[in-house]
């Protein structure tokens, strides 16, 4: 057992390199994640199941292009608060281990493959502050406001598959064999997963990868799809304004048109479809048939409704 702290010991996974403890948001850390590399926050984007980064958006950072500025949302900020608080839950419900910050790493032998696990699982060393030399698992914390995306308590297939993704390529990166994952909900609902290893899962998500930064080397851009991710990149493309005509296929016009009428006609629908539903609720909470969930209501102080909100259809279902 050796007392170097975390960030020195390189030996602390089977095929992981340190690249050392970066803070978000600095030069260092914005450095670990460009260019010619792949991350763990990435590659969901890269087989096109992130939901908040288009294939077409991670294309273009890749390629030195424009993307949109990082926007530090609420989300995103309570995540990171509420990080230590989750983690040290998750120790209390684990007597004996102990999870430490986990810094930032690449592959050993493929450097373009890289990491950042919130937390690497050790057993608890018997004498304080001593580091043992390897770790056994990843800890992944996350935060959500409803968790209509997360499965019950313990399910295996619990877990969104794009954080499934993204802690298989943190396992493929760093070696190890299992991932735990503490989870908040709603800001007191605790539940914990566990995710294993599939090396055949890695292996697709590693091919993906390679393919995708071929793709960036040979200027192979991604095709425009309808995330609003992919249309903020587009509208951040150009540095100037022309004050010319521009002429587009006739193909791409027609489409441009009919999604504008479809979108009224869907606009009006929903809004009709939302009355009916909240007219059924009248002054209750939820909508339902059966035993499916269809849409819970926010009130007002006054007891008028500020918001009507579906639930997902994975719980809907």
């Amino acid at each position: 057992m050796s007392t170097e702290s975390p960030t020195n010991n390189a030996y602390m996974v089977p095929d992981g390199v340190l690249i050392g403890h970066l803070t978000p948001g600095t030069a260092a850390w914005e450095e670990a994640r460009t260019g010619l590399t792949v991350t763990a926050t990435e590659i969901a984007a890269v087989v096109g199941l992130s939901p908040w980064m288009s294939r077409f958006t991670l294309w273009h950072k890749k390629a030195g292009l424009q993307t949109p500025p990082f926007e530090m949302t609420p989300a995103i900020e309570w995540g990171s608060r509420l990080e230590d608080a989750v983690a040290l839950k998750w120790e209390e419900e684990h007597p004996g281990k102990l999870a430490a910050p986990a810094g930032t790493w690449q592959h050993r032998d493929r450097e373009w493959q890289r990491a950042t696990p919130d937390r690497l699982i050790y057993p608890q060393p018997a004498v304080e502050f001593e580091i043992p030399d390897s770790a056994e698992e990843l800890l992944e914390v996350k935060t959500s406001p409803f968790g209509d995306e997360w499965g019950p308590d313990g399910d295996p297939d619990g877990v969104p598959i794009h954080y499934r993704c993204q802690v298989m390529w943190q396992m493929d990166t760093l070696g190890l064999k299992r991932t735990r994952f503490a989870v908040l909900i709603g800001g007191w609902d605790y539940r914990e997963y566990t995710v294993d290893y599939d090396e055949a899962e890695a292996k697709i998500l590693r091919d993906a990868a390679e393919t995708f930064l071929n793709d960036v080397r040979d200027g192979n851009r991604p095709p425009i799809d309808g995330a609003d991710d992919t249309y903020k990149t587009i509208r951040v493309q150009p540095d100037h304004f022309d004050d010319i005509d521009v002429e587009i296929p006739a193909e791409d016009a027609d489409r441009y048109h009919a999604a504008q009428a479809a979108a009224k006609a869907a606009t009006a629908e929903l809004t009709a479809a939302k009355g009916l539903v909240l007219d059924h609720i009248g002054p209750g909470r939820r909508a339902v048939v059966g035993e499916r969930r269809i849409a819970y209501r926010i009130a007002k102080p006054d007891g008028t409704t500020k918001s009507l909100t579906p639930y997902k259809q994975k719980d809907a279902a």
